[in-house]
């Protein structure tokens, strides 16, 4: 345990405080042995001060390095097992043992029979690296040797790396050739101070959204009568020493908020080994599809129709936990609060971890989440241990608990079929398009109204005798949403689109994907789809590009489309000033056999692009060193010079249009010279 705990420490430093680092650089190659026996060679070249583990390590060491080799398809076999250097066996500092492992360089090989027509062998090794001070998270990454005819004894590398050949091969560009304009415009400041006060914001705005959950977990059934219950404890257990009881409550209130944001921790340690797969899981089509029915589930359990719960062994073992007494019992107190709440905190806690999921943020958005859903939580176990009084205020359980259940089942319902969207965007079926959608949360919505209204029953309902005013107040309020809702199929002359509808900006499909005014690219603009394309016709025309990095699923990227780009001075640069080319880094059509090749992680490993997603995500974090979307990148007309600084969400009308005003009078500048 001691030694799971230390690499636990390690790698949880090395997410929180870390650049990507990648010390390790692998290649194969391959030797012939005879007619039909080969040797794969792999090679791992070690930076200095790095150490690669063998394959063979103790029990709760670190992860040794494994390799994995593809016989599937049963046109080749291994003979024995892969073998390797001597390396060095010393005692390890950081796991407390002996250890081997390989520095500088590391040569592994492994033997086959060909059994078939075979040209190439796929294969896949785990390693975990570390120098004298912190281990990297365990990585995976893909390998290829190439069988030729006749080469023996002889080396041949097989994995294509981003050198500015493959650039040129998928981009039409070389990294080289691109670079950043000498000339500066007098608003470039203004657009980055922007940038960055919009990227905090954004983690805040998360931090806000998770306490309001919290908020309303508080007022649900499994939630609500613990807190007089827990308060009443940690005052009456303390007796006449009241500030004991108040410090207890205190650090209860403490370790709920630590409880969930533990919770958070491995989606870090996902997004430090690849920082794409966060993207890859909110937009995998069928996670999206399981979120959907999820959500559902979710729906009919506020409903009352079940109940969701956790084992009842995980409830009894932290109970048991309590008896220890001192912080490790305040500590199991928590753990059993958050266990015995879950069929009210689960859907809510699944609500913002597929929204954290589907943001552009990933693990640190889900951590704020977390970090403002565990303060709102905590805190008036807190502030009524200090000020017990105020429990008078608070009202009596009862059947409001129950209404407070359903309510949310009625916005879980609606919040599923935004995950179905994205599914179907993604996966470009075309069948939950903009129309489909509206109606659907028109009809959600009209049920919630006559649920507030009393005209419809669910399962845990108090009969009801005469509507309080809260419900008549609450009935008014959804009603006047479906409204809402129904005005969105208003149509807008100019864009010849329905009208955008601001609280649904990311929740609801684009209103350009529609049955009845379907558009290619926002607000019927002109846009191209494809670098190469899309350069060439900003070198034909002599126009500026606006490099548009967006994804189908992304919520900032639909907010800026419907709501900033529509304003008429920044409509009026982008349809007459400049060539807009929008990338789409979820786009799961697949690319063509020539192009589906293999290439370097920017932080290490490789990757295989089987799709345009992964082709227009690499080339963004190759040649711009950043994975979140939406970014946007002002070129010249062939390409080759970054017009000013990029920016990211930028939802300011006035910074925005600064951003392009900025890069139009770089480019007109260097037309000059």
């Amino acid at each position: 345990m001691k030694n799971i705990l230390t690499v636990f420490f390690f790698l949880f430093t090395i997410v929180l405080f870390s650049q990507i680092e990648d010390p390790i650089k692998w290649e194969t190659s391959v030797q012939k042995k005879s007619k039909k026996e080969y040797t794969l060679i792999t090679t791992a070249t070690i930076d200095k001060g790095w150490h690669l583990y063998s394959q063979s390590v103790p029990d709760d060491g670190p992860i040794p390095t494994t390799f994995f080799y593809d016989v599937s398809k049963g046109d080749f076999s291994l003979i024995d097992k892969t073998t390797e250097e001597k390396g060095h066996t010393v005692d390890d500092p950081v796991f407390g043992m002996k250890i081997k492992f390989f520095e500088n360089l590391a040569i592994f090989e492994q033997r086959i029979k060909v059994l078939g027509e075979v040209t190439s062998i796929n294969a896949s090794v785990e390693f975990m690296v570390c120098d004298d001070t912190k281990c990297l998270a365990p990585t995976e990454i893909d390998l290829v040797f190439n069988l030729k005819k006749g080469n023996t004894n002889n080396s041949n590398k097989s994995i294509i790396i981003n050198n500015n050949e493959t650039n040129n091969l998928l981009y039409g560009m070389r990294k080289s050739d691109m670079s950043l304009s000498m000339k500066k415009c007098k608003d470039e400041l203004i657009t980055t101070t922007s940038e960055i006060k919009d990227k905090g914001n954004s983690l805040w705005s998360i931090f806000g959204l998770g306490f309001l959950g919290g908020l309303l977990a508080l007022l649900t059934p499994c939630v609500f009568p613990m807190i007089p219950l827990t308060v009443s404890f940690f005052t009456k257990k303390s007796g006449q020493n009241r500030s004991a009881g108040i410090s207890k409550a205190l650090l209860y209130g403490f370790f709920i908020f630590a409880v969930y944001v533990i919770l958070s921790v491995p989606f870090h340690l996902l997004d430090s080994v690849n920082p794409d797969i966060l993207n890859e899981i909110s937009t995998n089509i069928w996670l999206n599809i399981i979120f959907f029915a999820i959500f559902v589930f979710f729906a009919f359990s506020f409903f009352g129709y079940y109940e969701l719960t956790l084992p009842s062994s995980w409830t009894s073992k932290t109970t048991e936990g309590e008896s220890s007494g001192g912080f490790i019992g305040i500590f199991f107190m928590a753990l059993t609060l958050a266990i015995v709440s879950f069929s009210c905190t689960g859907p809510i806690l699944g609500s913002l971890l597929a929204g954290s999921l589907t943001a552009d943020g990933g693990a640190w958005q889900l951590t704020a989440g977390m970090a403002g859903f565990g303060v709102s939580l905590g805190l008036p176990f807190a502030l009524f241990a200090m000020f017990p009084n105020m429990m008078n205020a608070l009202p009596k359980s009862g059947g409001w608990l129950n209404t407070t259940k359903v309510i949310l089942g009625f916005l879980e319902l609606a919040l599923a079929f935004k995950f179905l969207s994205n599914a179907d965007l993604v996966a470009h079926w075309n069948l939950l398009k903009i129309e489909p959608f509206l109606i659907l949360w028109i009809l959600i919505f009209a049920g919630l109204t006559l649920y507030l209204f009393g005209k419809l029953k669910f399962p845990h309902d108090s009969p009801i005798k005469k509507l309080s005013f809260s419900r008549i107040a609450g009935g008014i309020l959804v009603a006047s949403f479906v409204i809402y809702l129904a005005s969105g199929f208003r149509v807008n002359q100019e864009t010849k689109t329905f009208t955008p509808l601001t609280l649904l900006s990311g929740l609801a499909p684009p209103v350009g994907y529609s049955f009845m005014y379907p558009n290619d690219c926002p607000n019927n603009l002109d846009c191209f789809k494809d670098l190469k394309t899309g350069v060439e016709y900003a070198k034909k025309v002599n126009k500026p590009i606006l490099l548009d990095f967006t994804g189908y699923a992304c919520v900032n990227c639909r907010k800026m489309e419907e709501h900033v780009w529509p304003i008429k001075k920044i409509d009026n640069y982008l349809r007459n000033n400049y060539v807009l080319i929008s990338l789409y880094v979820d786009d799961k059509k697949l690319l063509p056999e020539e192009e589906q090749i293999l290439v370097n992680r920017a932080n290490g490993g490789t990757r295989k692009l089987k799709n345009y997603g992964h082709k227009w995500a690499n080339f963004q974090t190759q040649f711009f060193q950043t994975n979140s979307q939406p970014y946007y990148v002002l070129l010249n007309s062939d390409g080759t010079k970054i017009l000013n600084k990029a920016v990211g969400y930028t939802p300011d009308e006035n910074n925005y249009a600064q951003f392009l005003e900025c890069g139009l009078e770089v480019f007109k500048s260097n037309k000059k010279e």
